[in-house]
Formats: structure tokens, sequence, C-alpha cells
């Protein structure tokens, strides 16, 4: 992700790296203010992107999925700070995903209907399920149709970029909503989109959806 991250600011004529972290800082344009820190790396890299951000006095942008309790209370120690965006998935299409499993539980709860969550991913990626699909059952259970743990289904094999299905069943009829990820660029592009959308807002603990609401997709003129 840091990698594709990289390449794509290399095309927008709004964003300059200041500095690229892996296990050792590359610094790339030594002395340029930084506005916003962006992390995908572990549990432990988040608590470093922290302190980095911190250092900074920058906005953070963190897509880093399966974090610890102790890193949760750090993230929202620091949106006391500044200005912090924590999102299982930096994906448009996986916003309005969400958006319409909330609506669907919403419409079908009580009405006999029972939900699942079926996630795929490349064999490589330790976390299961996925923060993304663990974010799908918090917004149908949102709309009022909790979701169980062990209707939650993961598939670890290949070379899958990522697919999140929800399969909602009721008498007779069977309704699915379906994501699929064809390449890791569309979580770049996302991460960059949002963290240009950060950078110099007010502190506190803002969603993926909240900068999806301030800029509304173009309608093309009729």
């Amino acid at each position: 992700m840091g990698q594709r991250i990289f390449v794509l600011t290399q095309t927008d004529e709004e964003v300059v790296v200041g500095a690229c972290f892996d296990r050792q800082e590359v610094v790339l344009n030594d002395g340029l203010p930084i506005d916003v820190v962006i992390d995908f790396s572990s549990d432990e890299g988040c608590r470093e992107a922290v302190r980095i951000a911190s250092q900074h006095h920058a906005s953070l942008l963190v897509g880093t999925t399966a974090l610890t309790a102790p890193s949760r209370d750090l993230l929202r120690l620091y949106a006391n700070e500044a200005a912090v965006m924590v999102c299982a998935n930096t994906s448009l299409g996986v916003a309005v995903t969400r958006h319409l499993a909330r609506e669907a539980a919403r419409l079908l709860v009580g009405a006999g209907w029972s939900v699942d969550i079926v996630e795929t991913h490349h064999h490589r990626k330790v976390d299961a399920p996925s923060g993304t699909a663990i974010a799908i059952a918090s917004s149908l259970e949102e709309g009022g149709m909790p979701v169980a743990a062990d209707c939650i289904h993961a598939i670890r094999a290949g070379d899958t970029v990522g697919e999140h299905e929800i399969r909602l069943a009721g008498p007779f009829e069977r309704i699915t909503i379906t994501h699929d990820a064809v390449s890791r660029d569309l979580f770049a592009m996302g991460a960059i989109r949002a963290a240009k959308w950060l950078k110099n807002k007010a502190p506190g603990m803002y969603s993926i959806e909240d900068s999806m609401r301030a800029a509304p997709l173009e309608r093309p003129a009729v």
C-alpha cells in the first residue's frame, strides 16, 4: 500500500510526499512541512505513526486493521490534538456498500431475514475476518440487524485483492450485495483523497463517510 500511494502521488499535483517511513525512515524532501500522515502498517506501526504525526502536528489517516485496544485509545487521545481518521477500508465503493447494508437491514429487520457476510482475500492476509467485514457487520447492526460472529466467513486463497459479499436470506427470496476490489490502487487512491480532505481539519475523530458527505460525486448534466 505504501508503495502504491507513493507511486500515485507522483502524478498528483496537489500532493507532495515529505517522507516515507518503513522500518527505517527515508527522507525525500528534508525540511518540508508534513500536513497529514498516512499509516498502512501494523498495530505497532500505528502507534509509531501517532508519534510521527504528533511530532509534526499533522493530521493522521490510519488504514491499518486489527488494532488493539491500547492503540485505539491512543488514537482517540491524539484526536484531541489533531484530525484523525480511522478507516478499515478507504474505498469509495466499500463506503457505499456499507450504506446499502445499513439501509437493507433497516428495511428488512423483523421480517424474518437472516444475514451472512463472506469475505475473500489473498492467502497472505493475517487477520480474519477482515476489518472491512467487521465494518460491514457494524453497519448492518446500525440498521437493526446484528451479525453473529459465526455468520462472518473468511476465505484466504490465491491472490484475491479483496471481495466482500453480504447475503440476505428471507422467505422465498435472496438479496446479495457484493463489492469486489480488482486492484490495490483503489485503496491507495481513496487514501490520498481522504488525506487531502483531512488536511487542516479541526481536531476530532472522522470517518471515510464524513469525507464523502463533504464532497458528493458530481452528477452528469442531463
